[in-house]
């Protein structure tokens, strides 16, 4: 049966306000403020914490020093730790159409950036753990995405085949994860970037999770 692998941050959950809110924790811990806004940053959210601290210290300072971004990370992980689904929510329609793939048959997995222990916990508190046969964290393994092992990994966990399997994601980052494994990508078109998603070529663009199955079926075959 076919494999469908789903990014996370910004693809089955809006997880900017929790992100940002432990960025901001970071820069109120250096005696600033609220550096970053959670209705106009959140694309950078979904690009990471190391993308945040950059674009905050870059307002701060005028520029972001590669040295104190990872001196600020292992602090934004803690923060973010703290305070998981305070804001996040799933997008709308994406339990229902999980569930439907499911019924046919079809394997189902999660391939992302953030750490695989962050990642489980948030899945678990999100109550949708049930619905995904794999998990594949930013350490699971020794390298990430866009490099394919990380998604080839979340394949073969879920019990599929790479030729028989497809990315959801949201970013360039899915989009090359992908391109470099050699199968589909669809990106959603309800994020930060909404249609301009499109910009970055992907196979199909998916505006709703209610349209889930028939936007890959002509990719793997449902």
């Amino acid at each position: 049966m076919p494999t469908v692998i789903f990014d996370l941050d910004g693809t089955l959950a809006d997880t900017s306000g929790d992100l940002i809110a432990a960025a901001n924790a970071c820069f109120r811990g250096t005696g600033a403020g609220d550096v970053l806004d959670p209705a106009t940053d959140q694309l950078t959210a979904f690009k990471g914490g190391r993308a945040m601290l950059r674009l905050g210290l870059a307002r701060l300072e005028g520029q972001a020093d590669d040295i104190r971004v990872e001196a600020l990370f292992p602090i934004l992980l803690e923060n973010y730790a703290a305070s998981l689904d305070y804001h996040t929510r799933l997008y709308p329609g994406a339990v229902a159409a999980i569930e439907a793939l499911r019924r046919a048959g079809v394997h189902t997995g999660i391939c992302t950036n953030k750490p695989e222990a962050l990642a489980t916990e948030l899945v678990d508190r999100l109550g949708v753990t049930p619905l995904f046969d794999s998990l594949i964290g930013a350490d699971t393994l020794t390298v990430r995405k866009p490099d394919p092992a990380p998604y080839l990994r979340a394949v073969s966990d879920a019990g599929g085949m790479r030729a028989r399997s497809i990315m959801i994601g949201d970013t360039a980052n899915d989009r090359d994860t992908a391109r470099a494994a050699g199968v589909p990508c669809v990106l959603v078109a309800f994020g930060p970037q909404g249609a301009a998603t499109a910009a970055l070529d992907p196979d199909a663009l998916l505006d709703h999770y209610d349209r889930l199955a028939e936007t890959i079926a002509p990719f793997i075959g449902l």
